[in-house]
């Protein structure tokens, strides 16, 4: 006889990431399983900064924007300096970023430190591309508002995207009637989306959970989504998918308005921080 299923158990995470090329996650382990996916481009040891994106997978650190100009940000195409134990920086003309990763019993604590002039304005996202299957799905507060990017409106009937709008927004898990807490199986679509203050989401895979917790004082904290099911690109589609925790409420600096983005307060800096944990679900026992 098999009394059930036993609750989620703690699964120890360790991570490793390659300060010399942009200070890339490459691997968040645990449990036996890798949870960042592995890209299928080439050259990402090449890039030249302001060069054009190379999809490694991992995590990509965004700043100070994700989309737009430059693609990805400014910081994923230039080496990272070592400032300490577990602790890397990059210096750009108006920023300058560090970064701190420690373990705190099988937990995954990143600290960040941004210092800039006040009034400063950016868009940070921990660009977390995951190894999923197609079973998995992700859970956020039912209700969130959430803005569709615009390649969703291909997938909505005709004159239901407003001209001119970098965004449409409907309500988790179903924003304009498209489902997207299921991530898979691969449908030949790609959208991105923001949950708009949506700090913490959990990745569910079979047994395995994923917890992404984004902790800061006095910002606006929301998940970006990547749902690539292999429809992009559109010359070599292949699987992608990006749950991202985030600064700011879109992708894009450009399209931000004064409520969409991380502003520097007049201390000089905004501290924040990212916390990544796992879980696995046992089956009872017989007996």
């Amino acid at each position: 006889m098999v009394t059930g299923a036993a609750g989620p158990e703690p699964v120890p995470l360790r991570v490793a990431y390659d300060a010399a090329h942009g200070g890339r996650w490459t691997s968040l382990r645990g449990g036996g399983r890798e949870w960042l996916w592995r890209g299928p481009e080439h050259g990402r040891h090449d890039v030249r900064p302001d060069g054009a994106f190379v999809d490694a997978g991992g995590l990509e650190e965004c700043l100070p924007t994700v989309r737009g100009r430059p693609d990805h940000g400014e910081v994923w195409s230039r080496p990272w300096r070592p400032v300490g134990p577990g602790s890397v920086a990059i210096e750009r003309p108006t920023f300058t970023l560090t970064r701190r990763i420690t373990d705190r019993n099988g937990t995954v604590v990143a600290d960040y430190r941004l210092a800039a002039d006040p009034g400063h304005r950016f868009v940070w996202a921990a660009h977390a591309l995951l190894d999923l299957s197609p079973e998995a799905r992700l859970d956020a507060p039912a209700g969130t508002p959430t803005r569709l990017h615009p390649e969703a409106a291909a997938l909505l009937p005709p004159g239901a995207w407003p001209a001119g709008s970098p965004w449409l927004t409907g309500r988790w898990p179903t924003p304009a009637g498209l489902t997207l807490d299921a991530l898979g199986p691969d449908d030949g679509t790609a959208l991105g989306a923001v949950l708009v203050d949506c700090p913490r989401v959990e990745v569910v895979d079979g047994a395995d959970r994923l917890t992404l917790e984004l902790e800061c004082d006095g910002q606006p904290r929301s998940t970006a989504l990547w749902r690539n099911l292999g429809g992009w690109p559109a010359a070599a589609p292949y699987r992608s998918v990006g749950v991202e925790p985030m600064l700011g409420a879109a992708f894009d600096l450009a399209d931000a308005g004064p409520a969409d983005t991380a502003v520097v307060p007049p201390a000089g800096e905004v501290a924040w921080r990212l916390t990544l944990s796992a879980h696995r679900l046992h089956q009872g026992r017989p007996r």
